[in-house]
């Protein structure tokens, strides 16, 4: 599966992504956990069937130290016991965040977010959401395929 066009390979496009992944970098600097944030990323990435995110964020917790048996559940979170009650109010907010058309996010699923995470979390986790969703789009109308991402390889993108 080849995709069917290089955003690279577009002079305009080329300085957005590169700019956009700039912007990610950010959330680096909250205390949101690294692993949790890939978590989201990975999820958003199944439910918008991005092959290219799923294959990046399931490498990158993965080398976050995320286990392969919580990395397999993401999809069947609501169904699994190895999430925490945080993890589990992130997947939601996640979810009903990327899925905005149905009903928006939910007045329990916030009230959930806002137990477990300080006003700079609940920041992060909003726009972490709100940029994995852009860039699972971006890739998916494309169609850039999973499955050669090697962990670390957007390190030198934003220079």
């Amino acid at each position: 599966m080849e995709p069917r066009f290089h955003l690279f390979d577009s002079p305009t496009a080329a300085k957005v992504a590169k700019r956009f992944y700039a912007t990610s970098l950010a959330l680096d600097s909250s205390t949101l956990p690294k692993s949790l944030r890939e978590l989201v990323e990975l999820r958003v990435g199944q439910l918008n069937d991005c092959g290219f995110c799923v294959d990046i964020h399931t490498k990158e917790a993965a080398a976050a130290g995320e286990t392969a048996l919580r990395l397999h559940l993401v999809a069947a979170w609501r169904h699994s016991t190895v999430f925490t009650e945080a993890e589990r109010a992130a997947l939601a907010f996640t979810e009903e965040g990327t899925r905005l058309g149905d009903e928006g996010v939910s007045d329990a699923t916030w009230a959930g977010v806002r137990e477990h995470f300080d006003d700079d979390e609940v920041g992060a986790l909003v726009c972490l959401v709100a940029l994995i969703n852009a860039a699972t789009r971006m890739n998916v109308i494309v169609r850039n395929p999973g499955g050669s991402y090697e962990p670390g390889a957007f390190a030198g993108l934003a220079s």
